[in-house]
């Protein structure tokens, strides 16, 4: 067992606290890794707030994270100790129908057991104060040492910086994704991306990559568009800004609406405004971001029976074990950007104040 530190989310609407927690060995098929960096994500502030309807307490939340594998349960093949890896909060088993299928990277093999907090087996390996204390998402970043499904791990170049390679643990490979992979953005055409935090900004970058001629970024917050422009948006404009609703406001400006347009934010109504964006005949609307728990998205069909399409999208349609470590040699390659991202560097012990960074919009 090992005795190390944790931010525990004892319950719903409360501060992390760090904490002393124990971590036990990895049974089969279990990989325990010592996680290097991690990094916060709107989904594990959703949790912390009691948004979550998987929510479970006490847990150790943190699904974007970097490490090196300190030990490995029995029968595991594919990592071994010393490994460079990212956890995956979208496993990929290889086996089941999802794996096998080509549309999907749902990996549905862990999904029951990982969506109540607790290993396959059914327990937890984390413990404090003699309390158990959940898994979150199958991965559990916010600890020096966390345990995870071996079909939850992906193996990258021991080269990359892992301060920088822990955000294509969800964020810039999701957004990344929605553009490349869920939409097939083809070259030339018009963009509009709703959010500009760090997905919204991977899916400029991945527009741009695609070949789009114009990348229309909406923020409120325009503190974000410098950014923006400089991973590809060639526009930026604030909902604020106009009497009009922003859907009528890119359709003036796109003489018909876009080709493709992105919601990451997890707001109904913006998901809306996306889809509505939308040219007639053959716009494709990404959903991203995600929503509160018990919300639901509408429309008039009649977008859709003129040829618009809805889509969603889940950490970018990737197929995880195979596709992390390319993104990664991509990034070492200079195809993609990552530094470009982190705004920040905290100890852990500031974990809190990184998550008051990230609800002020810095």
């Amino acid at each position: 067992v090992i005795k190390c530190k944790a931010a525990v989310a004892w319950e719903a609407g409360k501060p992390l606290s760090i904490e002393e927690v124990e971590v036990a060995p990895p049974k089969a098929h279990e990989v325990r890794i010592k996680i290097v960096a991690t990094a916060v994500c709107h989904t594990d502030a959703y949790t912390l707030m009691g948004a979550d309807p998987e929510g479970c307490f006490p847990v150790i939340l943190g699904h974007e994270g970097a490490g090196i594998v300190e030990s490995v349960g029995e029968g595991v093949t594919k990592v071994k100790k010393g490994d460079t890896v990212i956890p995956l909060y979208i496993p990929q088993c290889g086996e089941c129908k999802y794996c096998k299928n080509p549309k999907t990277n749902l990996c549905q093999k862990i999904r029951n057991t990982q969506g109540k907090g607790v290993m396959p087996d059914g327990t937890s390996r984390f413990t404090c104060k003699g309390k158990q204390v959940y898994h979150f998402m199958g991965t559990s970043t916010f600890s020096e040492y966390t345990v995870v499904a071996d079909i939850s791990v992906a193996k990258i170049d021991a080269a990359a910086p892992l301060d920088k390679v822990c955000l294509l643990g969800c964020g810039i490979s999701t957004g990344y994704g929605a553009a490349v992979n869920t939409a097939k953005v083809e070259p030339g055409s018009t963009c509009a991306v709703f959010g500009l935090g760090g997905v919204g900004l991977a899916v400029v970058m991945g527009c741009k990559i695609a070949g789009a001629s114009r990348i229309i970024g909406i923020d409120i917050n325009k503190d974000k568009y410098a950014k923006a422009k400089e991973l590809g948006a060639t526009e930026c404009i604030s909902p604020q800004d106009s009497k009009k609703s922003i859907q009528e406001v890119l359709i003036e400006m796109t003489d018909g609406g876009v080709d493709y347009s992105f919601e990451c934010i997890g707001n109904v109504g913006v998901m809306r405004a996306a889809l509505e964006a939308c040219h007639k005949g053959w716009g494709v609307s990404v959903i991203v971001g995600v929503a509160a728990a018990g919300q639901e998205i509408s429309t008039r069909p009649f977008q859709l029976v003129t040829g618009r399409t809805w889509k969603g999208t889940a950490f970018g349609g990737w197929k995880s074990v195979d596709s992390v470590p390319k993104l990664v040699t991509e990034y070492m390659s200079k195809k993609i950007k990552v530094d470009e991202f982190v705004t920040h560097t905290l100890p852990f012990d500031k974990i809190n104040e990184a998550f008051e960074l990230t609800h002020s919009g810095k």
